[in-house]
C-alpha cells in the first residue's frame, strides 16, 4: 500500500497519456488511417502520375530544354502548350500555371504549381486564412485560396471557353500541387458553379486532382464535390492533415507538437460538428509505402475512399513528413504504385471487353460510395450537409446538375 501511495499519481497518469498519444502516432504513420479503404483501380489511378508530371513542367522555364525532368520525361509536347504564365504575368496573385492540350488523352488541362519557399506572395496567399473568414457555395473554403481561384477564372474565362468549344468532346482537369491544389479545388468549383459561362459543360466531364492539398474546404464541400475532386496524399504528408489556420504554423513551428496532442485528444464527434473546420477535400487516394517496424520501402500500393470521418485529422510522427509532401517523390511513387496495378492486371489477362465492363462496374461503385458518403454525414449531423435529392438525383449529377443551386 505505501508503494502505490509514495507514486507520483499525476506525473504516472501524464506519462502513460504521452506514450499511448506517441504510439497512435506510430500507427497512422502505418497508413492508419487509410487502412480500411479499398483499393485503387488502375483504370481510375491512371492518369495521376502524368498530371504529377504536367504539374512538374510548369516550373520549368524551357519546355524544349527541361532542367528537372524525370528520367522518363513530363510526357507532353511542348507545342500543345496554349498559354503559360509566370509571377510577373499573374501579379503574384497566384503562383505560375500553365494549359496544355493533351490531345493523347482527349483532355484540356491546367495546372498550378506549388508554394515557392522564396516568393513571398505565395505565403501572403496561404496564409490568409483566418478562421472561418469566408463562407461560399454553403460551407466554409480557405481565403486566399479562393481569391487567387477567383482572379484565375477572371483572367482565363474567355481562354476556357474558347477551348471548351473548339473541343467539345475534352474532359477539362484542373490539377496542381499544395499551394496550386488549393487554388484547382476552388477554381474547380467556381467553374461548377458557372457552367453557363463555358458553354454548358456538363459536370461530367470536368474533374480536379489535388496532389498533395492543403485543408481547403468544410467538410459538407469535401464531400459534395467527391464525384469530381481527388485527392492524393503520399502516405505521412503533414499538409493535409495540418488542421490549425496556417498563418500560426509558418509563424510558431513549435506550436505545432501542442496542437498535435489537442487533435489527438479531441472527440471525432466533436471535430464533425465543426462546421467552419477545414479538409482534403473530396475523394482521397492514399499511397502507402512504409509499413511499420519495416526497414526500407515495401511495394507501395493505394487506398482510395470517400471517407466522412477520419480524413487525415491527425498530424504523425513520421521523419518522412516533410518529403512526402515533395512533388517529386509524389510522382515517383504514384507511377511505381501504377506500374504495379498495371502488371498485376497484365498477369491476370484481363480481355477488353471485361476491361470496359470493369471501368462501368467501378464508375456506379464510386456512384455508390459517393451516395453512401453523403447518407453518412446526415446520419453523423455534420453541419450544412444536403443529399443530392435536395438539388437532384445522381443521375442528374452525372449529366452535368449544377450543385450550386443549394443555398449559399
Amino acid at each position: 500500500m505505501s508503494f502505490f501511495c509514495g507514486l507520483p499519481l499525476l506525473e504516472c497518469v501524464y506519462c502513460l497519456g504521452c506514450a499511448r498519444w506517441v504510439w497512435k502516432k506510430f500507427l497512422y504513420t502505418a497508413g492508419k488511417e487509410s487502412e480500411n479503404w479499398g483499393l485503387a483501380d488502375a483504370g481510375e489511378f491512371e492518369p495521376i502520375p502524368r498530371i504529377c508530371r504536367y504539374i512538374l513542367a510548369v516550373y520549368e522555364e524551357d519546355l524544349r530544354n527541361p532542367l528537372w525532368a524525370p528520367p522518363g520525361g513530363y510526357g507532353l509536347n511542348p507545342d500543345w502548350v496554349i498559354l503559360r504564365k509566370n509571377d510577373k504575368e499573374t501579379q503574384e496573385n497566384v503562383s505560375p500555371y500553365m494549359i496544355y492540350l493533351d490531345h493523347d488523352n482527349a483532355d484540356i488541362v491546367v495546372a498550378i504549381r506549388g508554394l515557392n519557399v522564396a516568393k513571398e506572395s505565395d505565403y501572403k496567399v496561404l496564409l490568409d486564412n483566418k478562421l472561418g473568414q469566408t463562407k461560399f457555395n454553403g460551407g466554409y473554403v480557405h481565403n486566399g485560396l479562393l481569391k487567387a481561384a477567383q482572379w484565375v477564372l477572371d483572367a482565363e474565362c474567355e481562354v476556357f471557353r474558347e477551348v471548351i468549344e473548339r473541343y467539345p468532346s475534352y474532359t477539362l482537369t484542373f490539377a496542381g500541387h499544395s499551394l496550386g491544389a488549393g487554388v484547382v479545388t476552388l477554381l474547380t468549383i467556381l467553374v461548377i458553379q458557372n457552367r453557363e459561362k463555358f458553354g454548358n459543360i456538363e459536370r461530367k466531364r470536368i474533374r480536379c486532382f489535388a496532389i498533395a492539398p492543403a485543408r481547403c474546404i468544410s467538410l459538407n464541400l469535401a464531400l459534395r464535390y467527391a464525384d469530381v475532386i481527388n485527392s492524393v496524399v503520399l502516405q505521412d504528408d503533414f499538409l493535409p492533415r495540418t488542421t490549425m489556420a496556417l498563418e500560426v504554423v509558418y509563424n510558431l513551428p513549435c506550436i505545432l507538437c501542442l496542437m498535435c496532442v489537442k487533435d489527438t485528444c479531441t472527440l471525432e464527434d466533436k471535430m464533425l460538428k465543426d462546421p467552419r473546420r477545414l479538409y482534403a477535400p473530396g475523394r482521397l487516394y492514399h499511397i502507402i509505402v512504409r509499413k511499420p517496424f519495416r526497414i526500407g520501402k515495401a511495394p507501395p500500393i493505394v487506398r482510395t475512399a470517400v471517407p466522412v470521418d477520419g480524413r487525415f485529422e491527425h498530424i504523425v510522427l513520421s521523419c518522412n513528413l516533410i518529403s512526402d509532401h515533395s512533388i517529386i517523390w509524389i510522382e515517383r511513387e504514384s507511377q511505381n504504385a501504377l506500374d504495379l496495378m498495371m502488371e498485376r492486371q497484365r498477369i491476370m489477362e484481363i480481355p477488353p471487353q471485361q476491361r470496359m465492363e470493369r471501368q462501368a462496374s467501378l464508375a456506379k461503385e464510386h456512384s455508390e460510395e459517393y451516395k453512401a458518403a453523403l447518407q453518412r454525414a446526415m446520419a453523423l449531423d455534420v453541419p450544412l450537409v444536403y443529399l443530392p435529392g435536395s438539388y437532384g438525383t445522381f443521375h442528374e449529377i452525372e449529366e452535368g446538375d449544377d450543385s450550386s443551386k443549394l443555398q449559399k
